[in-house]
């Protein structure tokens, strides 16, 4: 049925519709009411209890493969024969429950099996940035207060001189790297052999440890934009929260559509967000394990690769950030690959362009997925997929079922009305216990069960969120707030932009004045002038960037997908 016909009969259910026909009692995404730290919270009654549960669960998909890394191709039965050994090793070194270990490497096999295999101890992974230097990944490692270290090879040179000062760490254990002889390391090869040998390694059950849903299971650090990171501790309630909120996503889409929705199938997905990202942990690979999907992994994300890959491996879904699916849209060599079996890209982490929606439809035919989340949230509060994207490209969704959105002003003391911009707060049982020994930004950040997100949003009158602008991001100029995803917006919309990014510079009367930095799109061209008055024709005129620097390259990103603002003011100086 060809897209203009749906959207003619789009949609042939309401949202509230929707929510009554998946959560009646006895359906798959049944809701129950809970106490979670005191307070009343909506939950999927059908989630898994813990990432144990999750684990067995995917253990029953035997030889269907699980991960594909070059010429690793890791099965299930596989995977879960790694877990068990590894697990069984650390319970043997006396890691227990409550104990923490630190994760610092790229999307390799041997990460889910670290990180499974330490949770089902009811041990705390700490997921590290793989980016981070040798300086601040020795920071996660002694703020979390971690007893052993898994790292790959580049990590490993990157923390080896800040060894001496982890005095409590253990043992540092190497995937796929040489240990130099330095103290207290060792191969991981030594314990469970490399990926190729997993599946001959004896059958054995990981420990049996009683393990709540509400107990803790990680602390992944914030993306630290401005000031020190902070841990924040989910609960493995958290990490299986998202495998049901993202199937009822595609759910909807289907009742929205008019259709019946299909009995669940397993996907074969492009990764290449990291995995130490909630976005990939939590949203991507706890639902992988429930579907008994494939993950793909790349070595470093290349989009020629990329199109090789989504040919070779006839991957159905990838995304990640924005960047990403723009590159593969604009890949001159796009057209050489059959790409017929993408059926969806979906990003989050940043805001993305409405040009981009439209594109990833009428020019690949795959849907677009976007979504609203952060560390705080273990990902996914809103969702927002299908014709509900295409027909509002701005949002980012409406809140999944078992969750809460509200607008409050600066002060939090107000709940702000619908189509007003203020500080979005977010609640469900996704919502992390608190920032590790971190008791006053707890205190600050957290409150009754609500997490303060420091966006600044507005809500429409079916519940779908906008958002604005980071509170620290909203450039004041002379009094009016310039909403900086507003403009980059009109700046994505220019068919010579491909990236870009507005910023504040002081300015001696007016406070503030809005600037834009721009990367374009393979052989085009515009010029400075050009670009203000295509934002001009669409914007007020104290919205219009009143400088504009051409980049060479993408803009900088964290590994989080967000770009790094700071950096960019130093192009202006």
């Amino acid at each position: 049925m060809g897209d203009a016909v749906q959207r003619a009969k789009w949609p042939a259910m309401s949202l509230q519709a929707v929510e009554r026909t998946l959560c009646a009692p006895g359906m798959p995404f049944e809701m129950e009411e809970v106490a979670i730290r005191g307070v009343p919270t909506r939950v999927w009654k059908n989630a898994p209890p813990n990432l144990v549960t999750l684990l067995e669960h995917a253990r029953g998909f035997g030889t269907r493969e699980f991960c594909v890394l070059d010429d690793d191709r890791i099965t299930y039965d596989a995977f879960y024969r790694a877990v068990a050994h590894l697990a069984q090793n650390l319970a043997a070194r006396g890691i227990a429950k409550g104990d923490r270990i630190a994760l610092a490497m790229r999307n390799l096999p041997e990460w889910p099996v670290i990180f499974f295999a330490g949770a089902a101890l009811g041990a705390i992974i700490v997921p590290l940035n793989g980016w981070w230097t040798g300086g601040e990944l020795q920071f996660g490692i002694a703020d979390s207060g971690s007893r052993l270290i898994f790292v790959d090879g580049e990590r490993l040179a990157r923390i080896a001189p800040q060894m001496a000062s982890l005095l409590d760490v253990e043992a540092v254990i190497v995937a796929r790297g040489d240990t130099d002889d330095m103290a207290r390391s060792e191969t991981l090869d030594a314990i469970i052999g490399p990926p190729s040998a997993w599946t001959h390694l004896p059958e054995m059950a990981v420990p049996a440890i009683a393990i709540a849903s509400d107990d803790p299971a990680t602390i992944f650090y914030t993306s630290g934009t401005t000031g020190t990171p902070k841990g924040a501790l989910g609960s493995h309630r958290n990490l299986t929260t998202n495998i049901l909120s993202g199937a009822y996503a595609g759910a909807r889409g289907y009742l929205r559509r008019g259709e019946p929705v299909p009995e669940p199938a397993p996907r074969t997905m492009l990764t290449v967000i990291p995995l130490f990202h909630v976005t990939a942990c939590s949203a991507t690979l706890m639902g992988t394990l429930a579907s008994g999907s494939k993950l793909i992994f790349m070595r470093k994300w290349d989009a020629g690769a990329a199109l090789a890959l989504i040919e070779r491996e006839k991957v159905s879904a990838t995304g990640g950030v924005p960047t990403i699916a723009w590159q593969i849209l604009e890949h001159p060599d796009r057209d050489k690959y059959d790409l017929s079996s993408l059926e969806s890209i979906s990003y989050g982490g940043a805001p993305s362009a409405p040009e981009l929606v439209r594109r990833i439809r009428s020019d690949l035919g795959a849907m677009p997925g976007n979504g609203w989340g952060m560390t705080e949230t273990m990902a996914t509060v809103t969702s927002h997929s299908g014709e509900d994207y295409l027909h509002r490209p701005e949002s980012c969704g409406p809140a999944v079922p078992v969750s809460d959105l509200k607008i409050m002003d600066v002060a939090g003391e107000e709940e702000l009305s619908v189509g007003e911009v203020g500080e979005l707060w977010a609640r469900g049982p996704q919502i992390v216990i608190e920032y590790w020994n971190r008791p006053d930004a707890t205190a600050e950040t957290f409150v009754d069960g609500w997490v303060r997100t420091g966006d600044l949003a507005r809500l429409d009158e079916e519940g779908f969120c906008y958002i604005a602008d980071r509170a620290k991001d909203v450039i004041i100029r002379g009094g009016e707030n310039i909403y900086s995803s507003e403009v980059e917006n009109i700046l994505y919309a220019h068919p010579a932009v491909s990236d870009a990014a507005l910023i504040g510079l002081p300015h001696r009367i007016l406070g503030e004045e809005p600037a834009a930095v721009v990367h374009l799109s393979a052989g085009m061209t515009v010029s400075e002038g050009e670009l203000q008055d295509f934002v001009r024709q669409h914007l007020a005129a104290f919205k219009v960037p009143v400088r504009v620097h051409f980049c060479a390259q993408t803009l900088p990103r964290n590994a989080n997908g967000k770009i790094l603002k700071r950096e960019l003011k130093a192009l202006f100086a």
